[in-house]
Order: structure tokens, then C-alpha cells, then sequence
């Protein structure tokens, strides 16, 4: 199980030298889609506004001054906007997704210009298939430029909190239950998981795959206990009575914890 939550996670668990551990969430195809597109717009409006304007000097200061513009346009818009707005140009401030290193730490002017300097790499013939192809074949959903330049787009901390609960609705209708230990990494990724699958599944099935995760976090109940009547002493009784909760409803029980307290415990801002 645990290999296949791996496989199917996208999160990427970071650890800092004073040993805090914390998650980013990588922003997928879609939404870097959307976030570029409208950047390109900008972009478009910015260069036709000096277009239109450049009709109204002499034709050949006009000229030089259209194509310094393109120039800036191309290859130092997104480097200014990311290196002055913590990570974010016009279209990743608006669609919640900022750039930050691979540790988690703010984007720095080397690496903002070197993955921005690879974009040409990643436009091969304007098609963008480069980075199509790098960004759905990599975990953190990273493109050429950030490989090179060790950075990964994130969705932001303000831009989560909406996102989860739109993706589990039916956890609002489930109490909250705390497993019997600490749960790892991988365990709190699996219960996550199994109640983002659950609807799919139906109470029977879902019962079914839990039993055994279930029966490993749930914690012994008190009446399994009676005293003993020579020294008072607590022997087992080896009679567990069967919970209120069943294997399913106790996972997600657990899995409505988590998704409340994800939001606390991950940063995805540079700041852990």
C-alpha cells in the first residue's frame, strides 16, 4: 500500500537542517496553464499599449523602443515579477500558485533567471510540448527550467484551504477520531486516500478494505479490561466489544482530522 500511495501522492515532503518537516503541494498542467495564459494576455496588452503609443513618435525612435519592450517582455518579465512579488507574476498571484526552491525557501534572483532564461527550451516551436512533457512525467510537476534552477511551482497556503474542502465534501458529516499513535508519513497519506476513494467505494467495500488498517489504529477500549477480584489488578477479559464506529467511519474519522489540521502543519510558502 505504502508503494502505491507513494506512486500516486504528489506531494513533496521537505525536511529543513533544524529537522522541521513540512509539505509542498506542486500546482499541476492545468492550473500553470491558466496562470501562463493569463500572463501571455498581459504581456499582449502591455506590448500593444506601447505599440499604439510608439505611432505617435518618429518612426525609428518608435521602432527601437517597440523592441526594447519585446525584448524585456520575453525574457525578464517573469524574473522582475517573481523576484518582487515573492515568487508570483500577475497570473500565479491570481490563480494561487507562487515559485519557491525545492527546500521550500524563496525563489533567489539566480535561479528565477535561469529557469526563466530556459523557457525557450521548453517552447520548443511554441508548442510547449518540452514542458507538457516534463511537467506530467515529474512528480513536483517541474518543466526544464525547474529542474536547472531547483525550484517548484506551489499552490499557496490561502489558495489550499478552499481547495480541501471542496475535494471531500462528505467529511463535514463525519466526527472527528484520533488513531491510538502518531501516524507516519505514508499512514496518514493512505487514510487520505481511502477517504478521497470512499464514495466509490460504498459503505460494504469500504468496510472491507479498512478492517485490517482500522484494526491496527483503533484504540483498546476500556471495557476490554476487568479488574481482577484477588489483587485488583486489570486482567484482559478478551472480550473487545464491537465500536459504535465502524472500520470505515473510524478512518474517516481520522482522515477529516488531518485534512483539518493540513493547513496548520504544511507551508508551502517558504516559510516552515
Amino acid at each position: 500500500m505504502n508503494g502505491y500511495v507513494r506512486k500516486a501522492d504528489s506531494t513533496l515532503s521537505v525536511q529543513t537542517p533544524e529537522g522541521i518537516e513540512f509539505v509542498l503541494y506542486p500546482a499541476g498542467i492545468a492550473i500553470r496553464a491558466c496562470a501562463y495564459g493569463i500572463d501571455a494576455i498581459f504581456q499582449w496588452i502591455i506590448i500593444l499599449t506601447v505599440s499604439i503609443v510608439t505611432d505617435t513618435l518618429d518612426m525609428m525612435s518608435g521602432k527601437w523602443f517597440l523592441l526594447l519592450v519585446e525584448f524585456l517582455m520575453n525574457w525578464f518579465y517573469f524574473v522582475i515579477w517573481e523576484l518582487s512579488s515573492r515568487g508570483q507574476s500577475l497570473g500565479k498571484r491570481i490563480m494561487g500558485i507562487r515559485v519557491v526552491r525545492s527546500d521550500g525557501s524563496p525563489v533567489n534572483p539566480g535561479a528565477s533567471f535561469l529557469r526563466n532564461l530556459l523557457r525557450f527550451a521548453d517552447a520548443f516551436m511554441s508548442l510547449n510540448l518540452i514542458a507538457l512533457i516534463s511537467i506530467a512525467a515529474s512528480r513536483g510537476f517541474r518543466r526544464l527550467g525547474d529542474w536547472a534552477a531547483d525550484t517548484v511551482v506551489v499552490y499557496t497556503a490561502s489558495s489550499r484551504a478552499p481547495v480541501k474542502k471542496l475535494l471531500m465534501p462528505w467529511l463535514s458529516g463525519v466526527g472527528i477520531a484520533s488513531p491510538s499513535r502518531l501516524l507516519s508519513y505514508e499512514e496518514k497519506q493512505a487514510v487520505l486516500m481511502f477517504a478521497r476513494r470512499y464514495p466509490l467505494l460504498g459503505k460494504a467495500r469500504g468496510d472491507e478494505i479498512a478492517r485490517g488498517f482500522a484494526g491496527m489504529l483503533r484504540p483498546a477500549p476500556p471495557e476490554a479490561f476487568s479488574d481482577d477480584p484477588l489483587n485488583g489488578s486489570p486482567v484482559d477479559s478478551g472480550q473487545i466489544p464491537r465500536s459504535v464506529l465502524s472500520d470505515s467511519e473510524f478512518l474517516l474519522g481520522i482522515a477529516h482530522s488531518l485534512s483539518g489540521d493540513a493547513s496548520q502543519g504544511a507551508q508551502a510558502e517558504g516559510k516552515p
